[in-house]
């Protein structure tokens, strides 16, 4: 069989389809493989006149038709899915081909088939794809990373399909090993925050406020405009004027239809438990996690809100509200990407992954679920230090953050005083004035572990380690 096809794609969904078309149409020869006939053929069908498109049932077919090294990506379920397409794989690859895993794998995972494939001669990448079933067809954004001169093999295709920001490409080597996935997973944190957040402004807005669906497209749209300008804000505002087409009614809107109860894939939890054991401190990400699991337990919350008989107070939604609502949020914004690139930061110095600061930030400008225009000032703060610890040690994200501060706490003294949850904004704001402050009542919390553990503590005056016998007739 000749080997005429320039990449292999394993799991032909919409995903794994509207990627290979992607690259079709930049001018390279991509057959898919699955296991379903009807997805073959329709991934042929969907092909522009021109291409050279083609979609198999069998798996040897696709791995024989590939130039060499081959490039054979995978787009199927994290977890086990994984492990055994790359044992169906195995049999008809050969030393230097390269195999990609493009789901949304745990790093821990890929780390172990990175050492389990570099046994057998083959170069094995985790890359993270975000922009969903749009951006895969359009122009995703992604993150590879794996073996660096593996890589050179792949970049030429992949800058080719990736969105385009200020003339170069949303693709970039992420680094050593799983670095491309654990990218990926700190994205995901991200998204978990600041879709934590809008969601809190919204039920201040809806539930204290009173404003209908069709205010709240206008506001999210004008938002969308200014300094909020994002993917998330953008698709907030199209849910707000999308109707429910199951009832005759105009008035009903969907959103008002679905129910409260966030589903997850786990990368937000993978992200709170890697920070924790790192330890870097993220707890917007941490608190939007809690709250996407608090959401589940529906019936109790119905249960609790008649036991309490608890209601939400009414407060007027002026100008001025607005206002602070938006500058609230490009606070609390800044504030989660802070935390996630705090994380990737220390992560690629831990683990040595060594993890391209400035490029991580590129990759997300376009083609991606949380593109925002914020990113630009995080772009001049890692210019000006690539290897910063923290963005708000960045002269001029201080400044942005100082300017908006005072919206934040008049945002959540809304909160508390409506009776509105808003604990992803109010965890930021607690980072926030915890990160500025010189001393902390850790000291307390030391004198208390002492007292009942004796595990020491060290003082601000002298060296050393110290230990004292506290009150001895107090029990713990």
């Amino acid at each position: 069989m000749e080997a005429k096809f320039d990449f292999g794609m394993i799991g032909i969904g919409v995903m794994g389809s509207n990627l290979l078309l992607n690259m079709a149409d930049h001018g390279f020869a991509v057959i898919g493989f699955d296991l379903k006939q009807e997805r073959a053929d329709k991934l042929e069908a969907a092909a522009k006149k021109g291409t050279d498109v083609k979609g198999t049932t069998k798996i040897e077919e696709m791995v024989a038709s590939l130039k060499k090294p081959r490039k054979i990506m995978m787009l199927v379920p994290a977890g086990k899915p994984v492990d055994s397409v790359i044992e169906n794989l195995l049999p008809h690859l050969e030393k230097n081909d390269i195999v990609i895993d493009g789901g949304n794998s745990y790093y821990k995972d890929t780390l172990k088939r990175i050492t389990y494939l570099q046994d057998k001669g083959i170069h094995f990448f985790g890359m993270g794809v975000s922009g969903g079933e749009l951006g895969a067809r359009l122009g995703p954004s992604m993150m590879p990373g794996g073996d660096k001169e593996a890589y050179h093999y792949l970049q030429p295709i992949l800058e080719a399909i990736a969105a385009k920001t200020d003339g170069q490409s949303c693709v970039a080597y992420m680094g050593n090993n799983a670095a491309g996935h654990y990218v990926k997973m700190v994205h995901n944190g991200i998204e978990y925050a600041i879709m934590q957040m809008i969601s809190e402004v919204y039920d201040l807005l809806h539930r204290s406020g009173g404003l209908t669906n069709e205010a709240l497209h206008t506001i999210f749209t004008k938002w969308n405009e200014g300094q909020l300008h994002s993917f998330l804000i953008e698709i907030t505002a199209e849910v707000f004027k999308t109707q429910d087409n199951a009832t005759e009614d105009p008035s009903d809107f969907l959103v008002d239809k679905i129910l409260d109860q966030a589903g997850s894939k786990g990368t937000g939890k993978w992200t709170s438990q890697e920070a924790m054991d790192l330890p870097v401190p993220i707890p917007t990400i941490d608190m939007a996690v809690a709250m996407r699991e608090l959401s589940v337990y529906k019936q109790q919350r119905i249960q609790a809100a008649k036991l309490y008989q608890s209601s939400v107070s009414k407060i007027e939604i002026t100008q001025n509200v607005l206002n602070h609502l938006e500058n609230a949020l490009a606070f609390c914004f800044t504030i989660a990407y802070a935390q996630g690139l705090s994380m990737l930061a220390k992560a690629s110095e831990e683990l040595n992954m060594n993890i391209p600061m400035p490029d991580v930030i590129r990759v997300w400008k376009a083609g991606c679920i949380i593109r925002s225009a914020l990113l630009g000032n995080f772009t001049e703060a890692f210019k000006k230090d690539p290897k910063l610890p923290n963005l708000l040690l960045d002269p001029d994200i201080a400044q942005i953050l100082e300017n908006r501060s005072e919206s934040l706490r008049h945002v959540v003294q809304l909160g508390i005083s409506s009776k509105i949850p808003m604990a992803g904004m109010m965890s930021a704001l607690a980072y926030y004035d915890a990160y500025l402050s010189d001393r902390m009542p850790t000291n307390l919390i030391q004198a208390q572990r002492d007292y009942f553990g004796a595990h020491t503590y060290q003082r601000i005056d002298k060296e050393g380690v110290f230990h004292t016998e506290w009150h001895s007739d107090t029990k713990e």
